[in-house]
């Protein structure tokens, strides 16, 4: 007969050889404005950078059509004077060029403490396309990478961009996964500061798609790519700072 002491001593030692995935909290939000959502980010952030321990979060959102450039990007990228900018212009602290996003566009945001996962920035930028490419799968697309570049391709086109920010091994900023944009925004700029590589979206691989229709397959591949356990935290004003 097994003693209890001996079943506590399995336990212990199988959770060690396959631990329980950690808790990733999801914020699922609709359309929030760049400078919120930016301020939030900067606030989770801060958060644990002063408490480790607090669990991982990613959030989940659309813009309303805005343009981010990297802290190092080139304003040569822009066809338009930024000070008479139709919509918003922000440089933030992530790296890359610029971008645009807009409605119809699922931007993920995930705030982790590396610490947990992998200390190592070029892994979390192959994680973060493996999950994308993941989505992509379960619509019976095949995303691939493009050697020395950082995002995801369909047949040629950019369909996600990512750039990020680590500090204290803490991110913040994310991905973009074009899903049913409105792509005439694209054409103010020089996207990711790549001339010859063009944008494209699910859309156009699979008409009708849309942004909620993806949402849930983010959050399986998410999951899967980062061994963590998602938990809906949020639905609504999507502002909690937890």
């Amino acid at each position: 007969m097994v003693s209890s002491s001996q079943v506590s001593e399995q336990i212990s030692e199988a959770s060690q050889v396959n631990p329980l995935p950690r808790r990733c909290l999801v914020h699922n939000c609709g359309l929030m404005p760049y400078q919120e959502a930016w301020n939030w980010q900067r606030e989770l952030v801060a958060q644990r950078r002063s408490h480790p321990e607090l669990e991982d979060v990613l959030i989940l959102l659309e813009h309303p059509p805005v343009y981010t450039l990297g802290h190092g990007a080139n304003e040569a990228f822009l066809k338009f004077d930024p000070a008479q900018a139709l919509w918003e212009v922000h440089r933030v602290e992530r790296g890359g060029e610029v971008t645009y996003h807009c409605p119809g566009q699922l931007v993920g945001y995930p705030i982790l403490n590396l610490t947990r996962h992998r200390q190592d920035l070029h892994w979390y930028l192959r994680q973060l396309e493996e999950v994308l490419m993941q989505v992509l799968a379960s619509y019976g697309l095949q995303g691939k990478r493009v050697e020395g570049l950082t995002g995801v391709w369909v047949e040629g086109y950019k369909v996600a961009a990512i750039g990020i920010k680590v500090s204290r091994w803490i991110t913040m900023h994310g991905f973009a996964l074009n899903v049913c944009p409105d792509m005439t925004g694209f054409a103010s700029i020089v996207p990711c500061g790549l001339i010859d590589k063009p944008v494209g979206s699910l859309a156009q691989f699979i008409p009708g798609i849309t942004v909620e229709q993806t949402r849930q397959a983010v959050v399986t591949a998410f999951a899967n790519v980062f061994n963590v356990s998602m938990m809906l935290v949020n639905t609504s004003g999507c502002n909690d700072l937890t």
